[in-house]
């Protein structure tokens, strides 16, 4: 006898779709519901600032699954679908129109919202943004041939799609608010690598500045900077950041700024629904509140998810992971260090070939960042996790394998 729940999605990108996968993989045989705002079925973003933008992959080739696989596994998908709200007391979400879906489990995959930029002109046709699949194809179409582009932004999205508009042909200018490229994320030596891989390239960079106004007759012709720098641009980029699409818990109190707040198993305050994903604040084990918006993290929160709404109430302590390609390099990144006190590095900044490792007051290893030198940013992974104290030494040589500075492993 099939298994008598429904469970809910809502949100069918990477993460959504990975729930519901994970759901039939494990047996589950009851109702699923995937409902996602898109038309089309779930996708891999990000391949949006990369492949996809640059026409190397069609959109056939970046589903998560083939269409069919849906109804092939009887998932009830309803794409192109809103859902206005959580009615948590019934256990139903509401969607736009009115109709009401009845959960006895509810995982919350929403992901999040470009956020604007307050300039003057930001309407202009031309000033563009990339967050779905279309806004890609528009871009792609914009520099068609070539184009004067400015990146507003210097994060990885905006790392990475100047990276590939350089590589499409375009005159790519960047204007960032932070002294060097990712310097939230990698702080300052390390983004100084990064802006010097991208100025090789012929990217030009104006940092500690943003952007004033936007200006054209009719379309986008310049940007103009706090500091009064003009960059002539055919099209502008904008990629200042997100936010988590928090709107469908209103007045439940977890649409909070700052992400859906979840306990260590993922699940909310309210018995049964979750959030995973971008839309996620996770009171990790090891790094304490946090939201991640990366491709691991969220195929293995839906993984995750997926068995503790089957019972396995198991904490999720992933160290987490993430890798962008860039040109020919690719940089990798492990942990989670907003600030360290000491960074030990393996290998050299100036031949842009090392591992750097992030260590806390009490030098225990937080996070570890390579470029072209990928393999010691997995081997971290369980220092990480365990929070280990390891021997700077023993960190900066290259012939200590760092397995062997796990606990147990010495």
């Amino acid at each position: 006898m099939a298994d008598p729940r429904t469970f809910v999605v809502v949100g069918a990108g990477l993460c959504g779709a990975t729930t519901v996968a994970t759901l039939r993989a494990e047996g589950f045989d009851g109702r699923i519901v995937l409902i996602g705002a898109e038309e089309i079925p779930p996708y891999e973003r990000p391949p949006l600032s990369k492949e996809y933008l640059r026409g190397e992959d069609p959109l056939e080739t970046i589903m998560v699954r083939p269409p069919e696989w849906f109804t092939e596994h009887d998932i009830e998908a309803r794409f192109g679908t809103h859902v206005t709200q959580l009615d948590a007391h019934a256990r139903e979400v509401v969607l736009a129109g009115g109709e009401r879906v009845a959960f006895d489990a509810l995982v919350v995959a929403t992901g999040g919202h470009n956020r604007r930029i307050e300039a003057p002109g930001s309407d202009l046709p031309g000033v563009l943004d990339l967050r779905y699949v279309g806004d890609a194809a528009r871009l792609r179409d914009a520099v068609d041939g070539g184009a004067r582009v400015a990146c507003v932004g210097m994060g990885f999205i905006g790392a990475e799609v100047a990276a590939s508009l350089r590589t499409m042909g375009c005159d790519v200018t960047v204007i960032e608010i932070f002294e060097t490229a990712l310097y939230r994320v990698l702080g300052g030596d390390v983004g100084r690598v990064l802006e010097a891989i991208h100025r090789d390239h012929g990217v030009v960079m104006h940092f500690n500045d943003l952007v004033a106004r936007f200006e054209g007759d009719g379309r986008l012709e310049r940007v103009v900077t706090r500091s009064g720098t003009v960059v002539e641009a055919d099209v502008a980029v904008v990629g200042i950041g997100t936010e988590p699409a928090v709107h469908i818990m209103a007045g439940t109190g977890l649409d909070q700024p700052g992400g859906i707040p979840v306990g260590p198993t993922l699940e909310t305050s309210i018995p049964g629904v979750f959030a995973v994903g971008d839309v996620a604040r996770h009171e990790h084990p090891v790094f304490g509140p946090m939201r991640v918006e990366h491709f691991d993290n969220a195929l293995k929160m839906g993984e995750a998810v997926a068995r503790n709404m089957l019972g396995a109430d198991a904490v999720f302590d992933d160290p987490h992971w993430f890798w962008s390609d860039q040109y020919d390099v690719q940089i990798q990144m492990a942990g989670f260090a907003p600030t360290w006190d000491r960074m030990v590095v393996r290998g050299s900044l100036e031949d842009r070939s090392f591992c750097a490792f992030l260590l806390d007051a009490d030098g225990v290893l937080r996070s570890s960042v390579s470029i072209a030198w990928p393999r010691d940013v997995r081997r971290s992974f369980e220092l990480i996790r365990e929070q280990v104290r390891p021997d700077p030494a023993a960190l900066a040589d290259p012939d200590v394998d760092l397995r062997t500075l796990a606990p147990g492993k010495g």
